[in-house]
């Protein structure tokens, strides 16, 4: 419980502050800290009599010399969860030291203690982040879903409780990046951690704050990147909850500023769920984030279409977006055809919620759809139709194909 590393740091510092040599011994009274540093690994007689009976002791000059190690001066115990772990001596005549005795065991004590909770929290910590590596890597042919139940239940974590995968990604913005090139760059030959590993610790703090729940699973999986596998409460939405990922992003920027996104799975109630969830967020950022728009939260509910998509072969999303939007894709204003196909489809096929969608006017809207029925010789209110070219755009969204119908009106088609 109380390591050598430890007991040196204490002693070393609290010798050069009271003025008086303090060592430090475990409970069989070997000498593990030191202001000298020549006591330690030596035997200390005193303390094992102060462990056994918990209580200080003094000794003179001539009662120091009858014992093994043992100089003039006082030794007191260190009680930790009401057990003696160890002794604090300080070395002087006993009138001199005793007025620094219990302030150097309880400042000592205290040490220790922070010291455990410290060790405790770290080992929650990589216990949090081995469970969560193991459902995100979850293979029922490998592991059984009952043993990983059980270990998290040994960490007080109830996997058959309702949750959803939650996964941040933080960056450094490109802005910031090219500020600090040369500062990373320094510290990089300097052996130093990365920028988003040195506030590892900071982000994990960020989003406990938000994601409070005692059954919230919160770890680190990678340097900017944090796993949450969120309990879900009776009652909950999943507006609550993107509000909530908004507002841990939106801290992450204020504090740090960093830029962080977030994937939302599928709620889920065993380990095979969490496992789909925990890929379904991860595919939510991917795909969230080669989309255009402004949002920082993609829920994978709102990216299925384009979960379809992407695992289509490369050579059939080319084909369609060939085929189906060739002459639309030679258009100048293409990208603002392209938003007016997708806000159509998404929006119900209603005239008004799209104008919405895209911030302008009716008639626009309605002369980008006339433009193009014209091109496709095809009607929009043919939903067929209107399918796909929607999924089209979707690919050409997600950055899919190959711009070919370019290249080919390039070489004069």
């Amino acid at each position: 419980m109380l390591s050598p590393s430890l007991a040196q740091e204490i002693a070393g510092d609290t010798s050069a502050v009271i003025g008086f040599n303090v060592l430090i011994t475990d409970a069989e009274g070997m000498v593990i800290g030191s202001g000298d540093r020549s006591r330690v690994g030596t035997f200390h007689e005193a303390s094992v009599q102060v462990v056994r009976t918990q209580e200080a002791a003094t000794h003179n000059a001539s009662q120091a010399q009858q014992l093994r190690g043992v100089r003039p001066g006082m030794t007191l115990p260190l009680i930790a969860g009401g057990q003696a772990v160890g002794t604090v001596g300080i070395t002087g005549t006993p009138t001199q030291v005793r007025r620094f005795g219990l302030l150097v065991k309880r400042q000592t004590e205290i040490l220790l203690r922070e010291s455990v909770m410290l060790r405790s929290r770290l080992l929650a910590e990589r216990a949090g982040e081995k469970l969560l590596a193991d459902i995100a890597a979850y293979d029922p042919e490998v592991v059984e879903g009952d043993f990983l139940v059980f270990r998290a239940a040994e960490l007080g974590f109830d996997l058959r409780l309702r949750r959803v995968a939650v996964v941040f990604e933080v960056t450094v913005p490109a802005a910031a990046a090219h500020g600090q090139g040369a500062h990373r760059q320094a510290a990089h030959r300097q052996g130093a951690a990365p920028p988003l590993a040195l506030v590892r610790s900071e982000l994990l703090r960020t989003v406990g704050e938000v994601f409070a729940d005692p059954q919230d699973i919160i770890a680190a999986t990678a340097p900017g990147w944090i796993g949450v596998l969120h309990r879900i409460p009776a009652g909950s939405s999943t507006t609550s909850l993107a509000a909530d990922c908004r507002r841990v992003t939106d801290v992450i920027a204020a504090q740090d500023g960093l830029a962080a996104r977030v994937g939302i799975g599928e709620p889920a109630t065993s380990v095979g769920g969490l496992h789909d969830s925990y890929q379904d967020a991860c595919e939510a950022l991917r795909l969230g984030t080669r989309l255009a728009g402004g949002s920082a939260v993609h829920l994978i509910t709102d990216l299925r279409v384009h979960q379809v998509l992407t695992a289509v072969s490369q050579s059939a999303r080319n084909r369609l977006l060939d085929l189906t939007t060739a002459d639309l894709r030679t258009q100048p204003d293409w990208p603002a055809l392209r938003d007016t196909i997708t806000a159509w489809c998404e929006n119900g096929f209603n005239l008004v919620r799209a104008s919405e969608a895209l911030h302008v006017h009716r008639n626009t809207v309605v002369y980008r759809m006339n433009k193009i029925e014209q091109i496709t010789g095809r009607p929009l209110r043919e939903h067929r139709t209107t399918m796909a070219l929607y999924l089209a755009c979707l690919a050409d969204q997600l950055g899919g194909g190959t711009d070919s119908t370019v290249r080919r009106r390039r070489r004069g088609r």
